[in-house]
């Protein structure tokens, strides 16, 4: 009985030894994982002040270097694309009144007469046929 205790008091005092050292090297584990993050939000704070430095720049060049000279061209080209297309609606409306009096000729019988649009009207129709100021397809 004598061997039971000393094995028993001797037993608990190792094992507070050994989870003594295996807290401690788990500390010195933790400092180092925390030593390591530490240094790597330094790091990622050089390159977030470097990053935020880049947009200040590129903030500043656009405010001194406003591009409105590209919007006008822009503008001009769409306008003229605008003509172009009230120019193709008014051939097209010829084409077609061209198209019925030939048929109607062909045909033989007599010619009905077709009502010419008025001026008012031919400007409501292209003005609601118009384009809502969306870009033309690329092909």
């Amino acid at each position: 009985m004598t061997k039971k205790g000393k094995s028993e008091s001797s037993s608990p005092h190792e094992k507070d030894n050994s989870l003594e050292k295996k807290i401690i090297e788990n500390l010195v584990e933790l400092q180092k994982v925390q030593t390591n993050l530490s240094e790597k939000f330094d790091k990622l704070t050089e390159q977030l002040t470097s990053l935020l430095g880049l947009f200040e720049m590129a903030a500043r060049s656009f405010a001194e270097n406003p591009e409105n000279k590209i919007a006008e061209k822009d503008k001009e080209f769409l306008d003229k694309v605008d003509r172009l297309l009230d120019q193709n609606k008014t051939i097209a409306k010829g084409l077609t009144l061209v198209e019925e009096r030939i048929r109607e000729r062909m045909s033989g019988g007599r010619p009905t007469i077709t009502r010419m649009p008025r001026e008012e009207e031919s400007e409501d129709i292209v003005s609601s046929t118009q384009t809502s100021g969306r870009p033309l397809p690329r092909f």
